[in-house]
C-alpha cells in the first residue's frame, strides 16, 4: 500500500473542510445561545429597573418610550413608572464614549421632580479597581436625592458637585456626564410621560 503523496491541493482542500465544519459548529453553538443571552440581558434590565425606582406596577419592558437623539448612537431609552395609575418616575439610560476605556452606560431613575432616586451601571470597561469604583456605595450614594436642576453633575475639579474617583477622573467625568444627558432626555419629555397611563 503506497502512502498518499501531500499536495497543496490536498492540504488546501483538507483546510476548507476543517474550516466549513468549525463555522458551522460554532454558528449552531451561537444559535441555541441566543434566547438564554437575551434573557439575561432581560433578567439584567428589569433588576436595574426594580433598583433604581419605587414601587410601581406597569410592565415597564413593554411601556418603554425611546428617544431619538444627537447625544447617543442609539436612541435613548424611557422607563416610565406608575403605580396604581399614578406616575412615580421613570428610569433612563444615559451614556457617555468618554470613560477611560471607552462606553460608560448607566441607568438612572427619577422621581417625578427630577430628583435622582438611585443609579445602576449597566456598562463599563474602566480600569479594575479604580474606574471600575463607580459601581461602588461611596460613589453612587453622593447622587441619590440630587435634582441635578440645582445641583451641579459634574466632578469637582471641573466646577460641579461630584467627588471624582481617585486616580479615575476620566471615568468620573464619562459617569457625570451620562447622568447629565439622562437628566436632559427626561425632562425633555417628563410632562408626557405623566399624563401616558391615564
Amino acid at each position: 500500500m503506497s502512502k498518499k503523496e501531500s499536495t497543496f491541493l490536498n492540504m488546501a482542500l483538507s483546510l476548507i473542510v476543517i474550516t466549513l465544519v468549525a463555522g458551522f459548529s460554532l454558528g449552531f453553538v451561537n444559535n441555541l445561545t441566543l434566547a438564554p443571552k437575551a434573557e439575561a440581558k432581560l433578567a439584567k434590565k428589569v433588576n436595574a429597573l426594580k433598583a433604581v425606582l419605587p414601587e410601581f406596577d406597569n410592565d415597564l419592558v413593554s411601556e418603554v418610550v425611546r428617544i431619538k437623539t444627537t447625544v447617543a448612537k442609539d436612541s435613548v431609552e424611557v422607563y416610565p413608572a406608575f403605580k396604581s395609575g399614578k406616575f412615580v418616575g421613570a428610569a433612563v439610560i444615559g451614556a457617555s464614549e468618554k470613560g477611560f476605556s471607552g462606553l460608560v452606560k448607566i441607568m438612572v431613575g427619577f422621581k417625578p421632580d427630577g430628583s435622582i432616586q438611585n443609579i445602576v451601571v449597566l456598562e463599563q470597561k474602566e480600569t479594575p479597581g479604580l474606574g471600575t469604583k463607580m459601581k461602588e456605595e461611596k460613589f453612587l450614594g453622593q447622587f441619590r436625592e440630587k435634582n441635578p436642576s440645582d445641583y451641579n453633575l459634574k466632578v469637582s475639579k471641573d466646577g460641579g458637585g461630584v467627588d471624582a474617583l481617585t486616580g479615575a477622573t476620566i471615568s468620573s467625568r464619562a459617569f457625570t456626564e451620562a447622568a447629565q444627558s439622562a437628566y436632559d432626555e427626561y425632562m425633555k419629555i417628563k410632562d408626557s410621560l405623566t399624563k401616558s397611563n391615564n
